[in-house]
């Protein structure tokens, strides 16, 4: 069972998004607003959340940020087409996705399914062949779904663990932002320079001492990332 938060001050909007992924494995959790949005993940076991950007006493993106600085739980933001800002600035504070209104029901269905199945997937301990890579003072532990640096636990966001993994273990070679964006959201990559963007300046502020000038995560001009280091 799976516990769906959505959080819309649109009661129409809730009632067409329970209707879209109407299925017996979820339990549908609302909130009116993103002080109740917080309050419902701090207090309930959420798997995944729906954010509407536009809410009263508590937006979505100031929500996304407190659920954030708590919680790795995946975050769609609920954007209109005219809140593009809004998109990066949410992806920026820590969402993982966001889908456009008005809804394609499909797109729901698939956007949700995408983030549980990784984030359940990412804690969910199932063991397999341990897999530890260390480059520098960086080690991810992909057993445990752990990072460290300098033996300091690194919180990343399910999103930002998939995009550091993948670097890692193709330690040198450069991914463009669509290549990266196709791996870890496996998904058509529209808006992938952006989206991915955001999510590396995030992963370079967490294992970066000085983000403005990496030691491990670059940036190859024109072609795209690559994670540099000698490998333990």
């Amino acid at each position: 069972m799976y516990n769906i938060l959505i959080c819309d001050d649109e009661k129409d909007i809730v009632n067409a998004l329970k209707i879209y992924l109407s299925n017996p494995e979820y339990c549908f959790f609302t909130a009116e607003n993103g002080q109740q949005a917080v309050k419902a993940v701090s207090e309930n076991e959420i798997h995944l959340v729906l954010m509407d950007v536009m809410m009263p006493m508590l937006d979505g993106i100031s929500a996304t940020a407190k659920i954030r600085s708590e919680s790795n739980v995946p975050i769609i933001l609920l954007t209109a087409k005219s809140e593009e800002c809004d998109k990066v600035l949410g992806l920026d504070t820590g969402a993982d996705d966001y889908i456009t209104k008005p809804f394609n029901p499909v797109e729901v269905i698939a956007r949700v399914r995408s983030q549980l199945r990784r984030y359940m997937l990412l804690g969910s301990g199932i063991k397999a062949e341990s897999k530890k890579v260390v480059i520098g003072a960086i080690e991810l532990d992909d057993d445990a779904k752990k990072v460290s640096l300098d033996g300091q636990s690194v919180s990343l966001t399910p999103k930002e663990y998939e995009i550091l993994k993948l670097l890692m273990l193709n330690c040198g070679k450069v991914f463009s932002p669509k290549e990266i964006y196709h791996s870890v959201w496996n998904d058509v990559p529209i808006g992938a320079d952006n989206t991915v963007a955001v999510h590396i300046r995030h992963l370079r502020e967490k294992i970066e001492i000085d983000p403005a000038h990496p030691r491990y995560l670059k940036v190859v001009w024109g072609q795209g990332y690559k994670i540099e280091g000698e490998r333990l």
